[in-house]
Order: C-alpha cells, then structure tokens, then sequence
C-alpha cells in the first residue's frame, strides 16, 4: 500500500517561505497555500502538486514553468493558470534567483463532482474531464492575466477577516467563489481567454480616450489603472502589448498631434499650443515636436496666413 501523498517535503527548501492558509485536500476536497520565497537553484515545482488533483495558481511575481508533455507555459507574474496532476505527472519548476509570491488552490475530484457534476456541459474542459472521470493524462491551460478581481482576492485570502469557527464556511465559499469564476464557460458564450482579451483591448482604449481628454493634466499610471480597473502593472504592459508603445509614448504622440493641429489652423502661436497640450517648458516642448516632425514649431507647417505674410517679406 502506498504512502498517502505529502507536499510538505516539496517545499522544505523554501522553509517558512511556504504557508498553508487553510484547508485539507483530503479532509475538505480544498486548500489553500501561500507561497513567498526566493530559491537559488530552480524548485521541482510539480513535486508539490496531489496526484488527480485540479490546482490553481494565482501568481503575483516570479515565473513558473509547466508542461503536460504536450503544452509548455510560463507562469509569468501577474497571471493565473490551472492544471490536472495526472499521468503521465505534470513537469513544473520554478526559475533560480526569483522572488516568487503565489497562492494556490487545490481542489479534490470528489469536491468537485460534489458541486459540479450537473453543470458538465458548462465546465472548462480540464475539469468536465476530472468531474466526469474521463480525464487521465495531465493537462495545463493557458495562462492568462490577473485582472484587479483576482488581486484582491488574493489579499483577501492572505489575512482572512473572520474569526476561527467560520473559517471553514469562510474559506469554502471562496473556493466556490474562484471555481465560479474560472472553471465555468457557458455554451455559446466566449471562453474566458476570448474574454480576458476582450476586456484587455477595453481597457487600453479607454485608457487612451482619458488620456487624450485629459492629455493636459494627465493621471498617474496608478490614477489610471484604478480608472479602468486593473493593476498599474497589467495596464502597463497591455497597453506597450497592443500599441507597440508605452503610455508615455502615446500621451507625446498625441499631444504632438493635437499641437500640430493647433498651429496648422492657427488657432495658437507655439507658447499657446505648448500649454494647450500640457507642457510648462517651451524648451522640452519645441524638442519634442522637432523630434516627431523634423521642425521646430515655429516653422509648421508654413500654411497660415500670418506665416505666409511673414514668408512673403522675406
């Protein structure tokens, strides 16, 4: 007979670099682990995941690898991905010289046919295959980003707000919570990749609208990615991701453009359009707009009419 499975000896290189917050895999069908630790050599990952189990990593920094022999993925920070342990087992490290802060959530097959097993039809993959016990091999999905619902749930989970009798009840009902979230999607409907990229391309170009309204007094990254909710840190390499540059990029293409609109109907001389568009030095102003169109700005675009007077005395 073998021994029953401990994870407890994965981690002993991370000492108290690896919590358990609450739970019992075997006991509950759950639990939850937190996890804060730098390794100078790359950790056997996989060593701590429970053979038939669906684990969910809800990762803040640090980069994880994975790979069920078919698929390999980075685990990179500020992301979340899920994957069955099965069999063949699942390869996953964790990379040397990295701080790595994650929580993760463990869930049994035998909770999750309790909740679920008369939503088959509505379950990501991965677990309509666990529920209705036709998964065998391991699996891993893709990860995807940690939008701003995720974060504070973690920090949530991190310091539990009720008292010791209702944990139990509390912690549950979270892992409901993140199952409902995750692990469902409706027929018919997108999947929750095509929904993260939806709600991604939403709020880069709400992002930009703020940006171009308010382009004289503009917010903060972190102004702005409360604005749009998210993390600074999300909305940052979203934005670089579908513009080709950064946020601070765009703000100086669209000032540049909106001044060169000013100057070209003549509707303001260079120190007018300089603070129209939000720049206190002229200096940094007429660098920047030589940088972008070739000129300084007293010299575009040559078209007004009191431009052409000057010219014409010359």
């Amino acid at each position: 007979m073998c021994p029953p499975f401990a994870e407890a000896p994965a981690w002993k290189t991370v000492g108290p670099g690896w919590r358990p917050l609450f739970g019992s895999f075997h006991d509950l069908g759950f639990s939850f682990e937190w996890h804060d630790f730098t390794t100078r050599e790359d950790l056997d990952w996989a060593r701590s995941f429970h053979p038939g189990s669906v684990e969910l990593c809800l990762n803040l920094d640090g980069t994880g690898a994975l790979s069920d022999g078919r698929n390999k993925v980075e685990l990179l920070p500020e992301s979340f991905a899920f994957y069955f342990q099965g069999q063949p087992p699942l390869v996953a490290t964790r990379r040397a010289g990295e701080r790595h802060r994650f929580i993760t959530v463990e869930f049994a097959p035998a909770f999750l046919k309790e909740h679920f097993q008369k939503r088959l039809a509505d379950l990501h993959p991965l677990v309509r295959g666990v529920v209705s016990g036709e998964a065998a091999g391991s699996l891993v999905t893709t990860p995807e980003r940690l939008v701003l619902t995720l974060r504070q749930l973690v920090e949530s989970l991190r310091n539990c707000p009720v008292f010791r009798p209702a944990q139990e009840m509390w912690f549950r009902s979270k892992a409901l919570e993140i199952a409902a979230h995750l692990f469902f999607q409706p027929a018919g409907g997108e999947l929750l990749c095509t929904r993260t990229q939806r709600l991604a391309r939403e709020r880069v170009e709400k992002a930009k609208q703020i940006l171009k309204e308010q382009m004289q007094n503009p917010p903060s990254l972190e102004e702005l990615a409360r604005m749009v909710n998210c993390s600074p840190f999300y909305l940052s390499r979203q934005f670089a991701q579908a513009g080709g540059m950064t946020m601070q990029q765009f703000l100086r293409q669209i000032r540049m453009e909106r001044a060169a609109e000013l100057l070209r109907t003549g509707k303001c001389n260079v120190t007018e359009a300089a603070m129209e568009v939000g720049y206190n030095s002229l200096s940094h102003f007429s660098s920047a707009f030589h940088e972008t169109f070739g000129c300084c700005p007293g010299l575009y675009p040559l078209r007004t009419e009191a431009q052409q007077v000057v010219l014409s005395k010359r």
